[in-house]
């Protein structure tokens, strides 16, 4: 997700081969201030960033491992500007969040990510449309609750968002909701009128919380938007959405301490699980090269029950793990998001993400390949495949349309991934794994 800005950083730590060298962290830091720029980050944050890195660089002497810490702080520093993290919820039920932001931000489909978000978290979400302007929006949030599997609420009788969103709030009450989102109007630009509705809609709902969603395709223009939205209605959080169709990345640099509101989500991805928390520390780690290992162990923990899990550990441990645990595996991975956004998750991984950039779960023509070959076998050969010899190979050849070749390969593949499997469920399957992953990263990557 943060590839191109990775990208930057490393290039210019590797201008610094010595020890006291100040031409070389000289041209780092212009390599660095070319690439930034290049990127998209502010110009004002840029030059802040470069002068912050440079001057502790010098204070702890001049080498790699200083102007690594100094650059790590320096971001830190530059994303951490206070206010709430992620989402908070209020003490006594419901936590009310107004959704807001322009016309084509995509602010109704962020609201239906953060509803699937909080409801992996065993939340009982319900979702307001109160967005009466544009024809679509009623319709679109239909589609989307009924595919994540939360309520809505909706009146077509009316075209007054204030009455649609009291009338919301006392059911919110009645049902004992832990969370609404009100999905408001948004404009094609910033007028009177877009803020005489929100602000009547604001003094219905009483949020504990605004929300703006800003587009990352807009690059600077989402700062300056989102400034405007903070000045005329408040706002206490941004959300970040097609981050993933952002190619440059830079605005994400910069846009909290721009607007001094903190980046609350990022949008990764098209799907509805391609929402990212975004916290500061964890964000620096991944922007370093080093992944966000507790990130990817929320993902996996509202992905995978913990009972499956247990299970399906012990069968790997015991070289058991057959074709109806793999078909399970990849319908729980399906509820991670992005494989490209996972694996930047994983230290040392974020090379390979570059490489799964186009991957897709559910229409991965090889992914598809192997379910209509399991699908083509008996439930016993599902179970045991030891038992698939050439005539049974033959016969699943025939029912799935594939060549016997095929079959061979993708049967090589299952047993192989099984045998990796179950040498990572071992004592020292972290230390392999780690090691896996070191030689993966190659001599490119940022040393730890």
């Amino acid at each position: 997700m943060f590839d191109t800005l990775t990208d930057s950083f490393t290039a210019a730590i590797k201008k610094i081969r010595f020890h006291d060298d100040d031409k070389a962290l000289t041209k780092a830091l212009d390599e660095l201030k070319k690439s930034l720029l290049k990127a998209d980050v502010n110009h004002k944050v840029v030059k802040e960033l470069i002068a912050e890195v440079q001057i502790e660089t010098k204070k702890n002497g001049i080498g790699k491992d200083q102007f690594l810490d100094a650059l790590r702080a320096a971001l830190y520093k530059l994303l951490e500007i206070g206010g709430n993290k992620g989402f908070t919820f209020v003490p006594n039920p419901p936590t009310v969040i107004l959704m807001t932001g322009l016309q084509g931000s995509g602010k109704t489909t962020t609201t239906g990510k953060l509803a699937n978000y909080l409801k992996n978290k065993q939340k009982k979400v319900l979702i307001v449309a109160a967005d009466l302007q544009r024809l679509a929006a009623v319709e679109q949030l239909r589609q989307i609750t009924t595919q994540i599997g939360v309520e809505l609420y909706e009146n077509e009788a009316t075209k007054n968002p204030v009455e649609v969103v009291a009338a919301a709030l006392k059911k919110a009450n009645d049902g004992i909701y832990d969370v609404v989102l009100i999905d408001t109007a948004g404009r094609l630009a910033i007028d009177d009128e877009l803020m005489n509705e929100l602000e009547a809609v604001k003094k219905a709902a009483n949020p504990s919380e605004i929300f703006y969603v800003a587009d990352s395709m807009t690059g600077q223009d989402a700062v300056k938007t989102a400034t405007s939205f903070k000045e005329k209605i408040g706002i206490d959080g941004v959300i970040l959405s097609k981050y993933d169709g952002d190619s440059k990345g830079g605005v994400a640099l910069g846009l909290a301490s721009q607007v001094l509101v903190p980046l609350r989500f990022i949008g990764s991805g098209e799907k509805m699980e391609d929402l990212e928390v975004f916290l500061p520390d964890r964000i620096v780690n991944r922007l370093m090269g080093f992944g966000d290992i507790e990130g990817l162990a929320e993902k996996t923990a509202g992905a995978i029950d913990e009972k499956q899990a247990k299970r399906l550990t012990k069968k790997i441990q015991k070289g058991q793990f057959n074709f109806n645990d793999f078909l399970e595996q990849m319908e729980s991975m399906k509820k991670m998001g992005s494989m490209k956004s996972l694996m930047g998750m994983i230290p040392g991984m974020g090379n390979m993400s570059k490489a799964l950039k186009d991957f897709d779960m559910e229409n991965s023509s090889e992914l598809k390949n192997i379910k209509s070959m399991v699908s083509s076998m008996t439930l016993k050969e599902r179970e045991n495949p030891d038992l698939l010899n050439n005539s049974r190979k033959g016969r699943i050849a025939k029912g799935c349309g594939l060549e016997i070749v095929e079959i061979n390969r993708m049967i090589k593949q299952f047993k192989n991934a099984g045998k990796m499997a179950k040498r990572f469920s071992g004592k020292n399957g972290m230390k392999d794994l780690q090691s896996m992953m070191g030689q993966m990263s190659g001599p490119g990557a940022i040393p730890r």
